[in-house]
C-alpha cells in the first residue's frame, strides 16, 4: 500500500523519466513514442480522473462539435450556431462543395472561413455526431465500428494525428477559442486511453424525482 501511495504521488513527467530510463536499460520494454504513451497511461491509472475525461473535453469543444453536429447543418463560432447561408450536408447535391469557400492555405482571421484541405462534413450515412453526446455516449460511439466508420484504434489515432481539419482545429487562428489541450497533449491522452483498453465512463445516475403529496399546491 505504501508503495502504491508513493507511486500515486509521482507526476507524469516523473513517469516518463522512469519509463525512458528503463527503456535504455531493458530492451524488452517498449521505448520511444510507445514508452511515452505507456507513461501517460500509467499516470492516468494513478490519477483520480477517468482516462476518457480529457479526450471528451476536446471532442466536445466547439472546434470539434461544429463539424460533428446532431443535425444536417454544420455549426459556426464558439457558440456553435447553425451555418449561415442555410448550408447543409446537401450542398454537394446542389452542385457545390464546402471547399468553394473553405480553401486550403487561405488567410485566417475573425469572420473568415476556416481553411484546411478536404473541408467537409461526415457522410449522411455515418454522421459521427458529437453534439449533445455525454462523455460515456461519445466513448462507446468511438469504439463501435458501426458508428466510427469501421476504424481500428490505430486508424483513429492516425486520423487525429494527420487529418488537416483536425490539425487546423488546434490552431484555428485569431478570433476562435482553442481546445482545452494542445494537439500534442491530446494525442498523448488519446493514445493512453487506447493503451488502457478504451475504458468508458459510466453515466451519472439521475436524481430521483420527489413526488408531491396529494392536493399540495406547487410552489411558484
Amino acid at each position: 500500500m505504501a508503495r502504491a501511495m508513493g507511486l500515486a504521488l509521482m507526476n507524469e513527467n516523473a513517469w516518463r523519466r522512469s519509463v525512458n530510463h528503463t527503456c535504455r536499460r531493458r530492451v524488452t520494454l517498449p521505448c520511444g513514442r510507445y514508452g511515452t504513451m505507456l507513461a501517460s497511461a500509467l499516470a492516468l491509472l494513478l490519477s483520480q480522473a477517468h482516462p476518457f475525461d480529457d479526450v471528451a473535453r476536446v471532442l466536445l469543444h466547439p472546434r470539434c462539435v461544429n463539424c460533428h453536429p446532431a443535425g444536417e447543418a454544420p455549426l459556426q463560432t464558439d457558440a456553435s450556431r447553425p451555418h449561415h447561408q442555410n448550408v447543409t450536408r446537401r450542398i454537394e447535391a446542389l452542385g457545390t462543395r464546402c471547399t468553394a469557400c473553405h480553401l486550403p492555405n487561405a488567410p485566417q482571421g475573425p469572420g473568415l472561413p476556416p481553411s484546411a484541405a478536404e473541408w467537409k462534413m461526415p457522410r449522411a450515412d455515418l454522421p459521427l455526431v458529437f453534439q449533445g453526446r455525454t462523455p460515456a455516449q461519445l466513448c462507446h460511439q468511438l469504439k463501435d465500428p458501426a458508428q466510427n466508420g469501421n476504424l481500428t484504434p490505430e486508424a483513429m489515432l492516425e486520423h487525429l494525428t494527420h487529418d488537416p481539419r483536425v490539425v487546423w482545429s488546434f490552431a484555428p487562428g485569431p478570433g476562435r477559442a482553442l481546445p482545452p489541450l494542445t494537439h500534442a497533449r491530446f494525442l498523448e491522452v488519446f493514445s493512453a486511453w487506447l493503451q488502457l483498453g478504451q475504458p468508458c465512463p459510466t453515466e451519472a445516475p439521475q436524481a430521483p424525482q420527489t413526488k408531491r403529496p396529494p392536493n399540495t399546491p406547487r410552489q411558484r
